[in-house]
């Protein structure tokens, strides 16, 4: 199983950006894709998550200006965010907790990062 993430960059100030991420392998079920970020000297945290039946969590930070979204057809996550600020800035984990076909236990996986950067 691999997550595989896209869609970071370099934006201005009030700009968007979306980031998708795609899980891949012998999947059987994913309960739980989202999206966690860390900036540089600062620990990883929650951005936003959604569940399999499409309940959404948010940090603080994200809420009002990011929308998590899941496409469970294609096992695959985006995150839309909006009216990016400077302290955006880090690089985005995408995260899932999944059930491969061979196994009889959920485990978490991460993403390998997308570096998004707010500045002008």
């Amino acid at each position: 199983v691999q997550l595989q993430a896209f869609g970071g960059g370099l934006v201005q100030p009030g700009g968007s950006l979306r980031l998708s991420c795609a899980a891949s392998g012998s999947i059987f079920s994913i309960s739980v894709m989202g999206w966690y970020r860390q900036a540089p000297g600062k620990q990883r945290q929650l951005v936003a998550i959604m569940t399999s039946t499409n309940r959404a969590v948010y940090a603080d930070s994200a809420k009002s200006r990011f929308t998590v979204s899941r496409d469970n057809a294609e096992n695959t996550v985006y995150l839309r965010m909006n009216s990016l600020k400077p302290e955006d800035t880090a690089v985005y984990y995408c995260n899932a907790i999944i059930r491969s076909s061979s196994a009889s236990a959920d485990y978490n996986y991460w993403g390998q990062g997308t570096e998004v950067t707010v500045s002008s």
